[in-house]
Order: structure tokens, then sequence, then C-alpha cells
């Protein structure tokens, strides 16, 4: 029997399908369908990019002209707000009695500055219908040189406008602003009011014993000897010491002469008067350092006869609180000035 009778152990080897066999012709156009199709996919994309870019582009560029139109609305209605008057309206034709309120402490910058008061004086004294002129005050005092202006001012308007003058105190009326006061034909208060501080003060403080405890040198260069005069890290001379009490009392005769000049032969001079005490507005009166009790309206009525009152205090009208608040939060983090020297009050 021969071997090809009989079956073979071995294994049938597995049967691989044969592609068939491409014609010459097949091939090259199915290269050219792939290439086709991959060059189908990159212009699909570029242009899917393209087109996002411009969307792009549009949204920065409509952002870009709402923030333009929102600027320009921003500084019309800053313009337009400007132009109201933040005062009260001139040409009040019917009498009237004109009101300006001093309050807070009398400083440059402030609400209470020789700035803001001594417009607002002069708009009530310009006023046809002003019949006379109320300085409403509530101030603890401030600086010598802001109130000085403003006590010249109204010296100056009452002989030109030949208008009557009246302080009503509030609260308070020390220092400056009794400086101010001083002006006035007449000055009224509450029983309880407080007037008077007639003085001068330079405040500060002195560092050098606490920085010789802590181990610390105080490392000061200038040029003139008295430049570093009033650091506080710096010992005091006595000469420096009797030259800034000079200073002060000189400073404290005028403000002696300007309460001497308003109130004249009124005053009923003590020891005490002009050694920056205060008192009741009771004991004010008793003293001469006020004339007599009552307030805005006991004044219009009773004393002005023109018991329609009208305040012409210049405040700050929207467009500049919008200017401060906008340049405030622009402007957060820049340098702030420090002030190293003390301030008179």
């Amino acid at each position: 029997m021969t071997d090809s009778q009989f079956p073979s152990d071995a294994p049938e080897e597995p049967k691989v399908p044969v592609a068939p066999v491409e014609t010459a012709q097949a091939a090259p156009e199915k290269v050219a369908k792939t290439a086709a199709a991959t060059e189908g996919w990159e212009r699909a994309t570029l242009e899917k990019l393209a087109t996002a870019a411009l969307v792009e582009q549009r949204a920065a560029r409509r952002w870009r002209n709402a923030i333009r139109i929102a600027w320009l609305v921003f500084l019309s209605v800053v313009v337009w707000l400007g132009m109201q008057q933040s005062g009260a309206p001139s040409d009040i034709a019917t009498p009237h009695t004109a009101v300006v309120s001093i309050h807070g402490e009398i400083a440059s910058g402030n609400e209470a500055s020789a700035e803001v008061v001594v417009a607002s004086v002069r708009a009530a004294f310009e006023d046809q219908g002003a019949k006379a002129v109320v300085l409403l005050i509530n101030s603890p005092g401030g600086s010598p040189v802001q109130a000085g202006i403003i006590n010249d001012e109204i010296h100056r308007l009452k002989a030109l406008h030949k208008k009557p003058v009246y302080a009503v105190v509030e609260e308070t009326c020390a220092s400056a602003a009794y400086y101010i006061a001083v002006a006035a034909d007449e000055i009224f208060v509450d029983k309880a009011s407080i007037v008077g501080s007639i003085g001068v003060l330079m405040d500060g403080f002195g560092f050098t014993g606490l920085m010789d405890k802590l181990g610390v040198e105080r490392r000061l260069l200038t040029a003139g000897e008295n430049k570093g005069f009033l650091d506080p890290f710096s010992p005091q001379t006595e000469k420096q010491r009797v030259f800034a009490q000079a200073m002060l009392d000189q400073i404290h005769q005028q403000f002696i002469g300007v309460v001497k000049e308003g109130r004249g032969k009124r005053l009923k001079e003590t020891p005490d008067m002009f050694s920056g005490l205060f008192w009741t507005g009771q004991q004010a009166i008793e003293l001469g350092l006020a004339d007599k009790l009552g307030n805005v309206d006991y004044v219009a009525r009773e004393v002005v006869k023109a018991e329609e009152v009208v305040d012409y205090t210049r405040k700050e009208n929207v467009a500049e609180r919008l200017v401060k608040r906008f340049g405030a939060s622009i402007g957060e983090g820049a340098i702030k000035a420090v002030r190293s020297l003390p301030a008179f009050h």
C-alpha cells in the first residue's frame, strides 16, 4: 500500500484568501480617489479655521465698538451733569434767607475748605433775592489759613453788597470755625452748643526714646541745620522748640486780633478766654462770644424777616462724584503722598 492511499497525520495549512490582482488601470484610479479625499479634508479644516477666526474677529470688533460707545455715553453724561448747577439756583426773585453750611473739618480739599465756602458765600451775596446770609456752622475747627481766607472774603462781600451776615451754631463752633463765625454781625447758638477754643496747636510724636531701647539708628541726611525740624525720629533741640513756640504765639495773636475785631465791646474778656478753653452756648453768650439763642428758622423768621430759606452750599454734583469714583478705581494702587509735617489746628 502506498503512502497516497492513507490519510496524512500532518495538519492542513489554513487557506488564506488571495486578493484579486488589480489591473493596471484600477491602481491609479484608487490613488487619485485617496488623494482627492485627503485634499477635501484639508480644505474643509482650513475653511473651518478661517470661519472661526472671522467669527472671533467680529466678536472682538463688536466688543471694541461697544466699549467705545459706552465711553462716549459716560463722557456725555459727565459733561451734561457737569453743566448742571451744583448749588442753589441763581436769581431767586422772592425775598429769602440764604444759608451756607460749614460742616466738618476746615481744610483744603474738604467740604468746608475756603474754595468751597467762599464760592457758596459769593453766590449767596450776589443773589438779589437774598436779604441776608446765614452761616450754619457745625465744625471742630481746622486750618487757620483756610479760616482766614473765608473771614476776609466775608468782610469784603459784606462791604460790597451791604447785606447782613449771621452765624448759627449747631453742635460745635470751635477754633478755626469760631475764627469764621466772628466775621458775622451776630452769632446765634443753642444753649448746649460748644463754642470757643481760641488757640493754636501743632501736634506730632517723638520716637527717639523708643528707638534707643530697640537699638534702631536714625539715618537722616540734610543740607541745612534745621531741615529735619519736627522729624519725629530725631531729637528736638531747645532752639527748634523756641522757634516753633514763637510761630504758634504769632498765629495765636492773629486769632485773638480777629476775635476782638469781630466781637468788639461785646467781649467780656477773662484770663481764660484766649487760653484754648471752650464753653457751652449759654456761657458763650454770658462771655460775649455769642449773642443770642436761636436756630436757622428763628433767624430767618424773626431777624431777617424772610422766612423762606434757600441753601447756597456748594455740593459735589453727580458728575464730580462719578469722575472721582472712576478715577479712584483706576488709580488704585498708585503712590500715595505722605504728609510728614504736622498741621496747624
